[in-house]
């Protein structure tokens, strides 16, 4: 199996980028097609039309100010295009103060639709049941995993868990009302495992953990296990594939947000060493691994950096958002053509400790 890319694969990658992005800003910055907030955007600082022409003109944006997503009421990121159509909201945040909104459409049957073909048949058998534990109210993954699901032609039961009162406990130092409420949780998934029959999981991997103290997976149905949204150190998967997996169940690791979309991650090798790597849904989403300290600059493969969003596709466009993660910068690896993240964990990690609850 090759693993590398070709010069040329990374320069038709590059050139498919740049003509997306064009098509996009003109969608976002012209009156007909654009919503009110970049029309607005555009008068007080510049036409992106004029002056963005590839992807290294998208730092003369500044960052993506993430607070206006909770401060402006939704209908300012409506295109005219959409008018009149009602829209999803998604939200993302909120343990604490007004949680940010993004709306959408079709955004993210996309995202899962591409996603499915990356996803084999043998560990999510096309019309086998799934089972989500995760979160669903306001959360965009709701939908997007029961999309994913009738793609292949399957149903999805749900396991409904809500982060905010997990981070809230965590936090008030309430281990006990938190142990107390992951119980809970598991318990309605083995109930689940127990009397109907499921071959696809989506959870987290600490919940991943504690079900399988209750049930052996692969014993209960389960072929493929697709995790996502989460920090997971080498270690943490390796004991995953090898010891609640059993080197037999397949593991999906993926690295996606409300903004971004869905990264895959690529199939693990041994000189891996368990360390995963993700790649954007290029040319709808692009990741840069840049300098904390010096944004505009990208760090040297295998430094590590701080993770720079830039969203591409005709129902939201988000330049240069600063992700609270940082990554291992990873070189392009088949089937993917550009940059990949690796050991994705929250930005100063290193320096603070910081509330995942059940991620």
């Amino acid at each position: 199996m090759t693993t590398t890319v070709s010069p040329e694969a990374i320069k038709a990658a590059q050139v498919q980028l740049d003509a997306h992005l064009k098509e996009i800003i003109n969608w976002h910055f012209s009156p007909e097609t654009g919503c009110p907030y970049w029309l607005a955007w555009a008068q007080k600082n510049f036409d992106p039309r004029k002056e963005i022409n590839t992807f290294a003109d998208m730092l003369k944006f500044p960052h993506f100010a993430d607070e206006s997503l909770r401060d402006e009421q939704p209908e300012v990121w409506v295109p005219a295009q959409f008018k009149g159509k009602p829209f999803n909201i998604f939200e993302t945040g909120g343990t604490t103060g007004m949680p940010k909104q993004r709306i959408g459409w079709n955004d993210y049957k996309v995202d899962y639709s591409e996603f499915s073909e990356k996803i084999s048949d043998e560990h999510f058998p096309r019309g086998g049941a799934w089972l989500m534990m995760g979160p669903t109210g306001p959360r965009r993954l709701r939908l997007a995993i029961e999309h994913l699901a009738n793609v292949r032609g399957s149903s999805c039961y749900f396991i409904d868990l809500d982060p905010r009162f997990v981070k809230k406990l965590i936090s008030n130092k309430q281990f006990d009302v938190a142990k107390q409420y992951m119980a809970h949780v598991v318990d309605q998934a083995t109930l689940i495992l127990k009397h109907r029959k499921v071959s696809g999981l989506f959870t987290t991997p600490k919940l991943l953990e504690a079900i399988a103290e209750k049930v052996n997976l692969y014993d209960a149905g389960i072929r493929g296990v697709f995790c996502g949204g989460t920090s997971m150190k080498p270690q943490e998967v390796r004991f995953i594939v090898e010891e609640l997996l059993e080197g037999r169940i397949g593991f999906y690791p993926t690295y996606g947000n409300t903004l971004m979309g869905l990264a895959a991650s690529v199939p693990l090798l041994p000189e891996d060493n368990f360390s995963v790597t993700y790649y954007a849904p290029q040319p709808r989403a692009v990741l840069r691994v840049v300098n904390p300290n010096k944004t505009d600059e990208t760090v040297a493969y295998g430094e590590w950096g701080r993770v720079e969003l830039t969203t591409l596709t005709k129902e939201f466009f988000c330049p240069r958002f600063l992700e609270r993660d940082e990554v291992i910068r990873r070189a392009p690896r088949a089937p993917y053509a550009w940059d990949g993240v690796g050991d994705v964990r929250p930005f100063g990690a290193m320096e603070k400790n910081i509330v995942e609850g059940v991620y």
